[in-house]
C-alpha cells in the first residue's frame, strides 16, 4: 500500500539528486518541445525587457540566464545548493545576476526592489492550499505594477512519470525514478487555462494566458 505523502513530501530531496541532470530535459530530441522553449523565451525577453527581475526556485539557472540577456538586473533565488551551484557556474559571468538561497515562500529577506518577476516551473510544486500564500507574498516583493512571466508543464500523459492521485487530496504527484535507481513522488499539480485565469483575475492586470503543446505561460501586471 503506498503511504500518502505530506504535499511536498520528497520534493527536495528529488531536485538534490536531479540536480547535475536536470537540464537534459530542455535537451529532449522533440522539435514541438524545442518549438515552445524558443518561443517561450523570446516572450519572456520581451516581458522582463529592461526590468529588474526577482526569480523564485531558479534551479539551474536555464531560464535566469535567457532573463539576464534583456532585464536591468536579475536576483534569482533557489531554497537547494545543489542547484544554485549549478546556477552560480552558468551566470558568473554576467554582471546583471545575483543568486541567494531562500524560500519561495520566504522573500522578505532578499535585498532589492523589483517591476519584474519571473516564475520557471515553480507554480506547479506549489501545494493548492499555499497557491495564495504563495503568490501574495510574491507580489508583495514586486509591488503594483510589476510584470510577472511564468511558465509550467502542459499535463502530457505518459511523460514524466506516473501521475498519482490520494483521496481527499487536492494536491497530485508523479512517480518519478531517477538515474540512480531510486523512485521519488514528486508534488506536481496541473492546471488548464480557466484555472490559472481564475487564480490570477483577483490579483493581476491584462493576464495573458496561452497553453500549448508541452509548456504554458502566463503574463501579467501585478494588480
Amino acid at each position: 500500500m503506498t503511504e500518502i505523502p505530506e504535499a511536498d513530501h520528497g520534493l527536495e530531496e528529488y531536485y538534490r539528486r536531479v540536480a547535475r541532470e536536470y537540464d537534459k530535459l530542455y535537451e529532449r530530441d522533440d522539435p514541438v518541445r524545442k518549438n515552445e522553449i524558443l518561443t517561450t523565451a523570446k516572450e519572456l525577453k520581451q516581458a522582463l525587457k529592461d526590468r529588474s527581475v526577482l526569480e523564485v526556485a531558479c534551479g539551474t539557472g536555464f531560464w535566469t540566464r535567457i532573463a539576464a540577456e534583456v532585464a536591468r538586473h536579475v536576483v534569482a533565488t533557489d531554497r537547494l545548493e545543489e542547484m544554485l551551484s549549478i546556477a552560480k557556474e552558468k551566470c558568473k559571468k554576467l554582471g546583471n545576476v545575483e543568486l541567494h538561497q531562500a524560500d519561495a515562500y520566504e522573500l522578505g529577506s532578499i535585498p532589492g526592489t523589483f517591476d519584474g518577476g519571473l516564475v520557471g516551473f515553480w507554480f506547479s510544486h506549489v501545494p493548492r492550499a499555499r497557491v495564495d500564500e504563495f503568490l501574495d507574498g510574491f507580489h508583495t516583493r514586486l509591488g503594483s505594477g510589476a510584470v510577472v512571466f511564468m511558465i509550467d508543464n502542459v499535463y502530457v500523459p505518459g511523460l514524466g512519470g506516473e501521475l498519482v492521485s490520494f483521496p481527499h487530496l487536492d494536491d497530485t504527484f508523479k512517480r518519478r525514478t531517477i538515474p540512480d535507481g531510486s523512485t521519488h513522488l514528486v508534488l506536481k499539480n496541473y492546471y488548464d487555462p480557466g484555472q490559472i485565469r481564475a487564480i490570477l483575475d483577483d490579483r493581476s492586470e491584462d493576464p495573458r494566458i496561452e497553453f500549448g503543446a508541452c509548456y504554458w505561460r502566463a503574463r501579467y501586471k501585478v494588480r
